[in-house]
């Protein structure tokens, strides 16, 4: 039987601002600093998609995703100074988008996970980004709690998200990143759990590929229109919603998969 959930943050949780700012990032040092490059890279803004943010960045540590990008475009890197200075202006942009607030949580994920601790899983927030408690704290969970009449004995005015989780590994500097499985394991060791008692709640590729490489039942949430990527990576539930599943049905893995892994 399943007894936790281990949660990634960004586009599991929260729709945050990190593929944007990782492309303005890009696109800004490709305009200015290292404009000569153009002409030999594979680069140009357009280039620069959502789907190319889900394969090569989304789940990785800063250091890995910057390197995984410039080797996307062939923008050489030797030292790794080119990566260096991505990472550093990516996280100046995400920065400002933050401070402004340019960011939300997902309702379904949080539905679920107040169903989830409501049905007595553990809850564990596990995510490779050093910005996710920043934004988990930034979001107002009580009042989503009382716009969607969510009456739980756990939920109380000064309830924040981040409060919800018994464990709560992100931005933990591991030795290897997703697709390895350290982050989780971690997280399922601080649980006092082994992974075979572990569900993790994912949106991409690489963090999918962590999951089953640490031997843990994993969702897959395809928010980018990328069920099939998800599906392949191995994800034993592939969802457009986490509302389509309900907590209690996973813990006893009960649930039918869905049509997208079958």
């Amino acid at each position: 039987m399943a007894n936790a959930f281990i949660f990634d943050v960004d586009g599991v949780l929260v729709d945050s601002p990190h593929e944007q700012a990782w492309g303005e990032a890009l696109k800004e040092l490709m305009a200015k600093e290292w404009r000569e490059l153009v002409p030999v890279t594979g680069y140009s803004p357009e280039l620069y998609t959502p789907s190319v943010y889900q394969r090569h960045v989304a789940g990785r540590p800063r250091g890995d995703g910057a390197a995984a990008l410039l080797a996307y475009f062939n923008i050489d890197d030797p030292d790794g100074a080119r990566a260096d200075l991505l990472c550093n202006r990516k996280q100046r942009r995400i920065q400002r988008l933050m401070n402004r607030g340019d960011f939300r949580a997902y309702d379904d994920a949080l539905r679920f996970l107040v169903g989830a601790k409501a049905a007595g899983a553990k809850l564990a927030a596990a995510s490779s980004s050093k910005n996710a408690n920043t934004l988990l704290a930034r979001l107002d969970f009580f009042g989503f709690c009382c716009r969607e009449r969510l009456d739980y004995e756990f939920v109380t005015m000064g309830t924040t998200l981040p409060d919800l989780f018994d464990v709560n590994v992100c931005g933990r500097d591991c030795a290897r990143g997703k697709p390895h499985p350290e982050i989780f394991v971690v997280a399922a060791d601080a649980l006092g759990l082994t992974p075979e008692q572990c569900v993790v709640v994912e949106d991409a590729p690489n963090g999918v590929e962590a999951a089953k490489a640490g031997g843990m039942l994993c969702i897959g949430v395809a928010r980018n229109d990328d069920a099939q990527l998800l599906a392949s990576a191995g994800a034993d539930w592939v969802v457009n919603s986490l509302d389509e599943l309900e907590p209690a049905q996973i813990m006893s893995r009960r649930a039918p998969l869905p049509a997208a892994t079958r």
